[in-house]
Order: C-alpha cells, then structure tokens, then sequence
C-alpha cells in the first residue's frame, strides 16, 4: 500500500505529461499545414486578408486570429527566402511567405509550471506562380 501511495502521483504526473506533450505535437502540425494552406493559396491570390483568413480556418482548434499570420512576399531567390520586399502587385518569380505563431500552454497546471509556455512558428515558402490579387 505505501509503494502504491508512492508511485501513483508520480506515475500519473508522467501520464498527464504525456498527453500534455501530445497536444504540444499537435499544436505545432497544425500551425504547420496552416502555414502550407495558406501559402499555396497566396501563391495564387496575393490578397493578405484572404491569405490570413485560410490560416485562421486551417488551424482549427487552436484559436489563432489573423494577427498571428504574417504574410511577406519577398523578391530574390527562392531557396535563401528572397532578400527584399516585392513591388506592390507582386510578379511571378516573387517569394512567398507565410508565417504563423502560437504559443501553446500546457492544460494541466502542474505540467505547465513545469514547461512554462512555449512559442510555436510554422513558416513555409513558395515562388507566385500567379500575379493576382481578389477583392
């Protein structure tokens, strides 16, 4: 009865642990794809509200709201991420890139005194196959 009482909490603190790490998992796909869904839509439609907007819906779950989308289109080189900003209506050949931040919180209380909050980035890039900007 005394081992059990000894390793009970500390065997359910791993347990919770590990779901809280789950989520952690979770979290930091989802803020991926929602970057990737949102760049392959901008490399189409360069409208930064539209672009924002596929970022909120394809994160579901994890409240994150248009002012945690960052959207750049940046002139140069693909690979290195292109070193300037583009002209205002962008060309084929311009860089774009989608940026989505989260920072994610532990549920449980004693887990996330422990890991404290942690920032997420999911950022992705591709070149604008198509100059064209919604209403």
């Amino acid at each position: 009865m005394v081992e059990f009482a000894l390793i009970v909490p500390l065997f359910v603190l791993m347990l919770v642990g590990l779901f809280d790490a789950g989520r952690a998992v979770y979290a930091f796909n989802t803020i991926q794809n929602a970057s990737r869904e949102a760049v392959r839509l901008g490399i189409v439609d360069q409208n930064n509200g539209v672009i924002q907007a596929e970022a909120v819906a394809a994160a579901v779950g994890l409240g994150i709201q248009p002012a945690d989308v960052t959207v750049t289109i940046r002139q140069g080189d693909f690979a290195t991420g292109g070193t300037g900003t583009c002209a205002a209506s962008p060309d084929i050949g311009c860089v774009m890139e989608v940026t989505v931040n989260y920072n994610y919180v532990a549920a449980t209380p004693l887990v996330g005194n422990l890991m404290g909050t942690i920032a997420m980035t999911g950022q992705t890039r591709q070149p604008i196959e198509r100059a064209f900007q919604s209403p």
